[in-house]
């Protein structure tokens, strides 16, 4: 059979571009690779297009990889495209992207793509134009107003006149002020008055560099906010609403910005939304309204509120939506039990029937032996979530496992592990979730029983942990599982446990000839004392057994160490760990292997406010990790070296991440060059843009690959089958191939 060649672009030139390359890995990482053949495409900030190498594809952030981009990738031609690619899947959010102008590039090279086309495009991406073409179809929403660039201006010296205008279209405070071409709620804030208001049209009118718009202001709609997917049966060639999700933003919070759409466990996303079926049916019929007003095709998301009167007002419809892995496309597609290959098909073969590809659309898998997937497979069951503060970010990492253990060899049920520790089977629906919280609403409101822990043995063959934190990463379910003589992922109980107590582990490493930072553990029964601080300033003050960031605050003073203990102790922790601040490189680098350690190439972790947050780990585009870090071979050999002899003396098995500073003699206070361990972690994050994905990259071991390779450790480990290393991982992965890379 000849596969459908399918190019994905991502990136592009508008400021949601990081959002665009986490909706293209996302749609690369579960594209049929039965039925199509990959192209990833990234276009740079200056507009080249190049074929991006997939050991780019799962960075965190595009300045991961971006200055590499010139001499690493293939640049190509747009000409070129029609040879190369089939068909487009456009991942591309925004400017040149969302608004038209890729679309009629496209038309103009003849090449199929995916989406509303043209006018349709434009339309979507026009906020003022949107509501007069609504108008007329008779939708309603919200008052508003569009102001110049140069209005703006005039306001500023006559702030009366804009209050008069808005009076006049009969908008009242507090309004909504966002740009008129932008996306992803950037640009987007709430003014309570006149003296807020000008300032957010200023932020919103340049929120594009070099870029000067208009600026749309419009009355503040009170409702049970909702987004609503709606896309083709090709075969009717009708539209389809899909169950609309319900928006519950944080407390404190005006509206969904950035942060809550984005990062882990932000906000609630209830799917299908709690109103009544009345209500769920009128907001599908509004969205289906609003696609066909619109002109969108194949899918649409159509962003609204319903009013205490049940009056539906349109805020925001969107000719694309994201397409990350717990986006409002694939929690509403699992409601109608479509995986997320399953929906993305579907938006494929709805676009090469409207092509009339039939060649492609209709044909039947001549290959349909090549893809049964055989009876005898290893039954894995992976544990996300747990009781930690870590608990959403196991829930993308869990997530993440799931889908990236290969179907032919793996029979995965997922298991979330609630916090109370009891194990309840979940399915696609319940997986795909964007909350904790939300997936255990949905499992008290069917009743459903927990498993036992006892029953493990008897239904799985392998426990792949994708917990984070407290009973999964300290010894506790390790120990259950050896109870159980279940094998799993990682170390075991000694290391596990040792590991997770920070002080406990740099103590012990320090006795054994290796840097670590200054510490001091204070107790949560001296905070009623003055507590001075026990190391010169400034110092880190953490939790000396979580990890992701959680609670870790820089003290430069009394006060802001007493109240850094007091944050922590406030979160019930009995203890807090004092550091010494380590100047140097910080460095995040992962360790495979058992008996026989292997370091992978480190990567420079860069903070922007001197220690990484959680935002900058997790959230798309925050953060920023060079891989491999940018020092000298000499010290990038002395930091795996270090981290091997580190792993051996702990006793580290599978995989760990480790954290630490490389420092240079003239930073380092014995005046000899050191690499200064901060600590271990025994289960490190496993989601889409982790950097232990990066590293195993450069070394060609691809995300599914390194999976394979820790489900091997762990089998290895614990079930006494003794296998090198170099055996483990795939042909042409090796440390030969890492110094290649680094080089």
């Amino acid at each position: 059979m000849n596969r459908l060649r399918v190019g994905i672009i991502m990136g592009g030139r508008s400021i949601e571009r990081e959002v665009s390359f986490n909706s293209g890995r996302t749609i690369c990482d579960h594209l049929d690779t039965k039925e199509y053949e990959l192209f990833p495409l990234f276009q740079a900030q200056n507009g080249n297009l190049y074929l991006l190498p997939w050991r780019f594809l799962h960075r965190g952030k595009i300045a991961d990889f971006e200055h590499r981009i010139e001499r690493e990738a293939e640049q190509i031609s747009w000409s070129s495209l029609k040879q190369r690619i089939d068909f487009m899947f456009i991942a591309l959010h925004g400017r040149f992207g969302e608004d038209g102008c890729l679309q009629g590039f496209l038309e103009v090279l003849k090449i199929p793509y995916f989406g509303s086309k043209v006018l349709a495009s434009a339309l979507g991406m026009n906020k003022h134009m949107q509501k007069h073409i609504l108008a007329g179809a008779g939708i309603q929403t919200p008052k508003g107003i569009s102001i110049t660039p140069d209005e703006i201006e005039i306001y500023q010296n006559n702030p009366d006149l804009l209050e008069r205008r808005l009076k006049t279209a009969g908008i009242h405070m507090p309004v909504i002020v966002k740009p008129q071409q932008e996306g992803s709620s950037l640009g987007v804030s709430k003014a309570t008055t006149i003296t807020d208001l000008l300032p957010a049209a200023i932020n919103a009118r340049s929120i594009t560099q070099g870029v000067r718009q208009s600026v749309i202001i419009e009355e503040y709609i009170e409702g049970m906010e909702f987004s609503c997917i709606v896309i083709t049966n090709y075969e009717t060639e009708s539209y389809v609403a899909l169950s609309p999700t319900e928006v519950a933003i944080e407390k404190g919070r005006s509206f969904f910005d950035y942060e809550q759409k984005y990062m882990p466990g932000r906000a609630y996303k209830h799917t299908p939304a709690r109103c009544s079926e009345k209500i769920q049916k009128a907001i599908q019929e509004t969205a289906i309204a609003t696609m066909k007003a619109l002109n969108f095709t194949n899918i649409g998301r159509i962003d609204g509120f319903v009013q205490a009167d049940e009056t539906i007002v349109i805020t925001d419809p969107n000719s694309f939506c994201g397409m990350s892995p717990s986006s409002y496309a694939f929690l509403q597609a699992a409601e109608h039990n479509l995986s997320h290959t399953d929906f993305i098909n579907h938006l494929i073969k709805t676009e090469l029937s409207n092509y009339k590809l039939h060649m492609f659309a209709n044909e039947k898998d001549t290959m349909e032996s090549s893809r049964t997937i055989p009876e005898q497979r290893l039954r894995v069951a992976v544990l996300l979530g747990g009781a930690s503060n870590e608990r959403e970010i196991s829930l993308e990492s869990g997530r993440n496992i799931c889908y990236k253990l290969s179907p032919y060899k793996y029979q995965v049920t997922p298991i979330f592990v609630s916090q109370s520790l009891e194990l309840y089977p979940i399915d696609q629906r319940q997986l795909v979730r964007n909350k904790t919280d939300e997936i255990f609403e949905d499992i008290q409101a069917k009743k459903s029983k927990p498993l036992e822990w006892d029953m493990l043995p008897q239904l799985f063959d392998f426990i792949f942990l994708g917990l984070h934190g407290g009973e999964g990463e300290n010894g506790c379910i390790q120990g259950t599982l050896e109870m159980l003589g279940l094998p799993y992922n990682g170390s075991s109980v000694l290391a596990s446990a040792l590991c997770m107590n920070k002080y406990k582990a740099n103590d012990f490493l320090r006795a054994q000839g290796f840097a670590v930072p200054a510490s001091k553990l204070i107790y949560a029964t001296e905070k009623e004392l003055q507590i001075s601080c026990p190391l010169p300033f400034p110092v880190i003050v953490k939790p000396y057994d979580d990890g992701c960031s959680v609670m870790v605050q820089r003290a430069e003073t009394q006060k802001e160490f007493t109240c850094a203990l007091q944050a922590i102790f406030d979160q019930g922790k009995d203890a807090a760990l004092v550091e010494e601040l380590v100047v140097g490189t910080e460095i995040t680098i992962g360790v495979l292997g058992n008996q026989t350690p292997m370091a992978l190439p480190p990567s420079e972790s860069i903070a922007t406010k001197g220690i990484l947050s959680i935002e900058e780990k997790f959230l798309p585009g925050a953060g920023e990790n060079q891989t491999p870090a940018r020092l000298p071979e000499r010290a990038i050999k002395r930091i795996q070296k270090t981290v091997e002899h580190i792993y051996k003396t702990i006793g580290c098995a599978g995989y760990v991440r480790m954290d630490c500073f490389y420092q240079q003699a003239d930073q380092s206070p014995t005046k000899e060059e050191r690499v200064v361990l901060l600590e271990i972690n025994t289960l490190p994050a496993l989601t889409p843009a982790t950097c232990l994905f990066h590293q195993a990259a450069e070394m060609g071991i691809k995300p599914m690959e390194l999976i394979d390779i820790i489900v091997e450790l762990g089998l290895e480990a614990h079930m006494q089958k003794p296998k090198e290393l170099s055996k483990t991982i795939p042909p042409n992965h090796s440390k030969e191939n890492m110094q290649i890379a680094q080089q």
